[in-house]
């Protein structure tokens, strides 16, 4: 098996992304939703990402974003990725890649049953990676980064036609044992590295990449 790449997202602070890159986080995600505790305003997002070396992937999270929105992300953080984690459709990533061609884009699909991932095959064709996120309860104001697993055997059988991840509920004490079961190509956490909503740990970080890495 190739080397599993780590996706350590919801950054906000130099110090805890200097330690994804250092502790081998093949991609930095960004998140851009105002209601998020790990929001990062547009001027902020630039100096983030500014640090990034050219090796680790720069991914932009956003939610129903319109296009001046992903416009003024593309060009103020150079993203590498932008990661569609609201109710679009496949028709709307058709739409965001005609504009903007030179732009990677995942979907985040959430799930709870066998079904969920099923609902992600309309996807295949339109987005360059598949997420398979935790579904979060009808009432929540996020649509991830709260912590949720869904049961990670619904991917033990899974057969990409693209590729895809693993997030939801991941922290370092658990990443081995969801990289085994799914035999997912990348894993994505914010909240199992976080001390609280939106504070990451560079210690907690260090033993989710080693955890995934080993």
């Amino acid at each position: 098996m190739s080397r599993i790449a780590i996706k350590i997202c919801g950054l906000s602070t130099p110090e805890t992304l200097d330690a994804a890159v250092k502790h081998g986080a093949s991609h930095v995600g960004f998140v851009h939703f105002a209601k998020s505790p790990r929001h990062v305003a547009a001027e902020r997002l630039t100096q983030l990402a500014a640090r990034v070396p050219d090796h680790v992937m720069k991914v932009g999270v956003v939610v129903n974003a319109d296009d001046a929105a992903i416009e003024m992300l593309v060009q103020s953080a150079r993203l590498d990725a932008l990661q569609l984690h609201g109710d679009e459709a496949p028709a709307r990533l058709a739409a965001i890649r005609a504009r903007f061609p030179a732009l990677k884009l995942w979907k985040a699909v959430p799930v709870k049953t066998a079904a969920d991932i099923a609902a992600a095959a309309p996807y295949a064709d339109v987005a360059d990676l598949i997420l398979f996120d935790a579904k979060t309860p009808d009432h929540a104001d996020l649509p991830g980064g709260m912590g949720l697993r869904f049961d990670w055997t619904l991917l033990a059988e899974y057969r990409a036609s693209g590729p895809w991840g693993l997030s939801g509920g991941l922290d370092p004490a658990n990443v081995a044992e969801a990289i085994r079961i799914t035999r997912a190509p990348l894993v994505d956490v914010s909240s199992g590295v976080e001390v609280k909503p939106g504070m990451k740990d560079v210690d907690k970080i260090a033993a989710f990449c080693k955890a995934a890495l080993s």
